[in-house]
């Protein structure tokens, strides 16, 4: 059940992405843009499809929000992937953007995907104009300086902070970097139908933190080939992440209990949020 609802919105999104690029012209920066939005999960923008679909709005009425979510978190890689960021040449096992061109194409197309996300965020088949400014507002927030921005400098400054980061400033940091955004979309469909977010919002926090130790196991016991990425960075680096705190096995018995309260946090919907109960099961058990 799970994986064919993912599949069909990473389908339905992508299918959607490649129309609204279709006439922006073939420049390599354009090039670069459907390169860089191709392929992954789409667990972000499927989180929006779901979530909007559990508060009664179709895809017609969410779709764009899908697109969006997709469009700055294909940005944030490009952009980390730079030489002056993670210095990546590997991304969803292809040649990373700037590889595959230049540094300037690489920067200039990750501009243009933050710039598309707020403009399908305009697009009036979301809805009411006060709901549309809820959702540009919120995914500013959660993209910038209060969250993935802000993590994503706190992991840099911890490369070369003179002592390693304790669990708390480690949960804090990936509260930012990979939860903010997984919260946004978790919370979409939500602000789409004008109800209220919070039970999401709580379903989101901790499905986002179980998500970025998984991210750290995989790290240490995955595959390169299936995760598309090269792997053991974060140790070859003396980074502390949370399987170096917590070890393998408390790393997993985290991401576990995170999960479980993950769908604890969906009681009130009942068995309408099935599926993302079981997208939480799959933040923990992927192996890519």
């Amino acid at each position: 059940m799970f994986d064919h609802a993912l599949a069909g919105a990473a389908d339905r999104i992508g299918a959607h992405l490649a129309a609204v690029l279709a006439g922006r012209g073939d420049q390599p920066v354009v090039q670069a843009m459907r390169y860089a939005v191709a392929g992954g999960k789409r667990l972000r923008g499927f989180l929006v499809l779901e979530s909007a679909a559990l508060h009664g709005v179709g895809p017609a009425g969410a779709i764009d929000a899908a697109a969006a979510v997709e469009c700055l978190h294909a940005y944030s890689l490009v952009h980390d992937d730079l030489p002056a960021m993670d210095d990546d040449d590997l991304r969803r096992g292809q040649p990373t953007v700037h590889v595959k061109w230049d540094e300037p194409t690489a920067i200039l197309a990750g501009d243009a995907l933050q710039s598309l996300a707020f403009e399908l965020l305009a697009a009036p088949a979301l809805g009411p104009a006060e709901r549309r400014i809820a959702l540009v507002a919120g995914l500013a927030r959660a993209a910038g300086a209060e969250g993935m921005v802000l993590g994503q400098a706190l992991d840099i400054a911890a490369e070369t902070a003179p002592a390693p980061l304790t669990l708390a400033e480690i949960t804090a940091l990936q509260a930012g970097k990979t939860g903010a955004l997984i919260r946004w979309s978790a919370e979409s469909g939500a602000v789409l139908a004008g109800a209220d977010p919070a039970p999401l919002g709580r379903y989101a926090a901790a499905l986002g933190l179980a998500f970025q130790i998984a991210d750290d196991l995989l790290d240490v016991e995955g595959d390169a080939a299936r995760a598309g990425k090269r792997l053991r960075k974060d140790v070859a680096a003396g980074k502390a992440t949370f399987v170096s705190l917590l070890g393998v096995a408390g790393a997993r018995a985290r991401a576990g209990d995170l999960a479980d309260a993950a769908c604890a946090a969906l009681d009130a919907y009942g068995p309408a949020a099935d599926t993302l109960r079981q997208a939480a099961r799959f933040a923990v058990a992927r192996d890519s």
